[in-house]
């Protein structure tokens, strides 16, 4: 799995909880302000790609979260590249856990992976929330974004989105000790755990998939496309954003 960290602006995160406090605080206010419930969420979505969908025939309160770009870690990515910052991302589930409001939680990924700590941090987060959660991969949930989408009570994926599955990565330095790679191996371990945990695949097709050398031309691993990876058990069913809301309404409505 890919290791790229980055440091983030003061303003940038000042901004981040401003607008996400918004978000939990809106299912709070007046729906008759519907005008400016449209201009918060507007802001909402342009300043951290998330915001609170609760104008349903339902009647429930559901919190979207983007998982996009790539994972940060704990070191600054370039300026011009989108991420996710799990700095951001995981105090926002804590108060989502913390909202008696918010019902349920649709995650969207469209994601190239990144740092494995963060990943699984913000994995192992959504997978010991209680209220009903679903996540619907499009584009792309490659590397870590892997664990990311089977984190939640139910996945779903596009016929067009892919999924890469391949060895842990590192940057940096390695010294070439056998240490090293017995520490590779544990981190991969735990990245298995979790997605045999969390679906339906085995330990050992994971691992198969990881090291299939057949597929790509200048690496190790494997690209699944739609229902290949509802086959291979990773991900659920097949859908879109319809099927996702339903099922999460359903869940909502049972539990």
């Amino acid at each position: 799995m890919l290791q790229e960290n980055f440091m983030t602006h003061p303003q940038e995160t000042q901004n981040f909880y401003s607008s996400a406090n918004s978000a939990l605080d809106s299912t709070q206010g007046d729906s008759s302000n519907q005008p400016h419930k449209q201009t918060k969420t507007a802001e909402q979505i342009r300043e951290n790609g998330q915001c609170i969908l609760e104008d349903n025939s339902h009647h429930d309160t559901i919190y979207l979260l983007s998982i996009i770009g790539e994972v940060e870690g704990h070191e600054c990515l370039a300026s011009n590249l989108k991420s996710t910052k799990y700095e951001h991302v995981l105090p926002q589930l804590a108060a989502i856990e913390d909202n008696k409001k918010i019902q349920g939680l649709l995650m969207l990924i469209n994601t190239v992976g990144g740092d494995v700590e963060a990943g699984l941090a913000i994995a192992e987060m959504i997978a010991s929330l209680s209220i009903p959660t679903v996540s619907l991969v499009l584009g792309g949930s490659h590397s870590i974004g892997v664990p990311l989408a089977v984190s939640t009570n139910h996945s779903f994926i596009v016929p067009t989105a892919t999924m890469m599955i391949h060895p842990v990565r590192m940057n940096g330095t390695i010294i070439g000790v056998r240490q090293s790679y017995d520490y590779f191996k544990r981190i991969q371990d735990r990245i298995v755990g979790f997605i045999t945990r969390h679906s339906n695949i085995s330990e050992q097709r994971v691992l198969e998939l990881m090291t299939d050398t057949t597929t790509l031309t200048r690496d190790v691993g494997s690209i699944l496309v739609g229902e290949q990876a509802v086959q291979e058990g990773i991900i659920d069913e097949m859908g879109g954003i319809k099927e996702a809301l339903a099922y999460l309404y359903q869940q909502i409505e049972q539990s």
